[in-house]
């Protein structure tokens, strides 16, 4: 059995879930924004806006070099920041993790990983959002439960149903761990079979394990995993910027 670890950075204090999410509609220099009202229910996905380089800071194009000049004019990518040509800035891709109505200008190198974490956002949030059943035991306890684990639709919690219920806010995560079975490399493919989260519980500072094995349909649980295992990378780089 091998393991894959992402760890995230030191939780932050949000409302409950039970708060509900207000948005508004709001315009920045890069464009039209669709934004919680209160800033402490941002999607823990989510990226603030870059500054923008300098007009003054940037007399040629970040990337080839060309000097800016009537004719060729200088453009800011929307995701770095950073000044560029309009060959080198021409596209325009989607950019959830910033809430953004439309698609927004962004340097080649930025389009690669937005164009990226729009199918996350398409396929791997669909997945999480819809649940997948797993054998679930928390702290020293032996005793599993079948419970239905899913991701809120507001991305902040993840909320485990079976005989009981109970929630962990993702921002409370420390680490995560997905455990894999299957062949060695060349001898066939890994499959998701498992994961272990350490989390403070509301009111805690001190650690809680929770292990979950895939129950049931385990191509489904699998699946999931192999989903929330993406959205762990993404957690650990929204909290590391």
């Amino acid at each position: 059995m091998s393991t894959h670890t992402v760890t995230s950075c030191a939780p932050i204090n949000t409302n409950m879930s039970a708060v509900p999410d207000g948005k508004k509609l709001v315009r920045s220099p890069s464009g039209l924004r669709m934004v919680p009202e209160n800033g402490a229910f941002n999607s823990p996905f989510s990226l603030d806006e870059p500054q923008w380089v300098p007009d003054k800071e940037c007399p040629k194009c970040m990337q080839c070099d060309t000097k800016f000049d009537f004719i060729t004019r200088k453009h800011h990518c929307r995701r770095c920041g950073r000044c560029f040509c309009d060959k080198c800035c021409s596209q325009k891709v989607s950019l959830p993790r910033m809430c953004f109505v439309d698609p927004v200008r962004q340097c080649a190198e930025c389009s690669l990983i937005s164009q990226k974490e729009v199918e996350f956002y398409d396929k791997q949030l669909k997945v999480l959002t819809a649940g997948g059943t797993f054998g679930v035991k928390v702290g020293s306890s032996e005793k599993s439960e079948t419970m239905v684990c899913r991701l809120s639709n507001n991305h902040r919690y993840l909320f485990l149903d079976g005989d009981s219920h109970f929630e962990v806010e993702l921002s409370r995560i420390s680490s995560m761990q997905v455990l894999t079975e299957g062949s060695t490399p060349g001898g066939g493919s890994l499959r998701a079979n498992g994961m272990v989260l350490q989390y403070k519980p509301p009111g805690s500072q001190n650690l809680q394990d929770l292990y979950m094995d895939t129950a049931d349909d385990k191509r489904v649980s699998s699946a999931w995993l192999v989903a929330m295992h993406k959205a762990a990378k993404l957690l650990y780089e929204s909290k590391d910027q």
